[in-house]
């Protein structure tokens, strides 16, 4: 079983446009209400892929409500924490030629003692556990070490932990040894404070990451592909959306992904490419299944110096 926790859910509007220009009034061409959150959307996809999962999350107020109705179609198992403040509402805009503009609330603080149920009702579900994924950003007033504990949380009741966040909450829980971590490009780049040139330089930067502590280092990188650095090889996956029209939750889709497929290696890579190019190419936050899938089209290569990154890097 995989478990993810999502300390700061939402609820996903999204807005189709033909353009969206500044200062206009926009007639909208669609929306659409998904459930939100890194860790929601990885337990989506392994869900829809026939995985045994449960989405641990807090939710408040008629928000909170609605995306646990919103989950229930998707029979996604979902395990609620209850909370005094409003599960937040994110916005997303949808240009024609895929352009995402997403505006994401904060998120309301959490009590000291909804914290702690949150982190004891994750304690009791990852002794079950083969994986936890702690994912996404912390709501307002958080610790920012508050995934570290998480992750030992979770290493303490045996199950390996994934981590995907950013800023000080990445970095805080990098301390704690997660056994996978799952940045984007800008997260990495913050993480280490210069931003990789080239694609031998994001491997580099990996290992340094992966150099204190951390089990593995996959870096999602848009519609390039994605990174995957463990033990002393590293490894570039790539594949062409046919047509992009989000990007919402393809790294999540891509994590999800690398998961279904052991979590480990070239082969998992493979899989998370093609979950992430998949997942680019619908609508909203919708997220993609196995029927969506070309993993035939995804090319994986091993990783040397004179790798760059761009589009047409192997």
């Amino acid at each position: 079983m995989i478990v993810t926790v999502t300390p700061n859910p939402s609820l996903d509007r999204s807005v189709l446009l033909d353009r969206l220009d500044r200062g206009e009034v926009h007639r909208a061409g669609g929306v659409h209400v998904d459930p939100g959150g890194k860790g929601v959307n990885v337990a989506r996809v392994l869900t829809a892929a026939d995985h045994s999962t449960v989405a641990v999350l807090p939710t408040g107020g008629v928000e909170g409500n609605s995306l646990a109705e919103l989950l229930a179609p998707e029979a996604v198992s979902v395990v609620e924490v209850p909370v005094e403040a409003a599960t937040r509402s994110n916005l997303t805009l949808v240009e024609a030629d895929g352009t995402t503009t997403k505006i994401n609330e904060p998120g309301n603080a959490l009590t000291t003692g909804e914290l702690e149920a949150l982190r004891t009702r994750l304690g009791e579900m990852a002794t079950r556990a083969r994986w936890v994924v702690a994912s996404g950003s912390l709501p307002h007033g958080c610790p920012d070490d508050y995934y570290a504990g998480l992750v030992r949380t979770a290493r303490a009741a045996g199950a390996k932990v994934a981590v995907d966040s950013s800023g000080a909450a990445l970095a805080e829980a990098c301390a704690a040894g997660p056994d996978l971590l799952a940045p984007n490009l800008a997260e990495l780049t913050e993480l280490a404070g210069h931003r990789p040139a080239d694609l031998a330089e994001v491997a580099a930067t990996a290992r340094a990451v992966r150099s204190e502590g951390t089990g593995s280092v996959l870096v999602t990188l848009g519609e390039r592909g994605a990174l995957l650095v463990g033990g002393e090889s590293a490894w570039f996956g790539t594949s062409n959306a046919r047509r992009v029209r989000s990007t919402v939750g393809a790294g999540d889709a891509a994590l999800a992904g690398y998961l279904l497929a052991g979590g480990d290696g070239p082969e998992a890579l493979r899989s998370a490419v093609a979950y992430g190019s998949a997942a680019v190419e619908l609508p909203g936050s919708r997220m993609p299944t196995p029927k969506e899938l070309r993993i035939e089209q995804v090319r994986i290569t091993e990783v040397d110096e004179s790798g760059r990154l761009d589009p047409t890097s192997p």
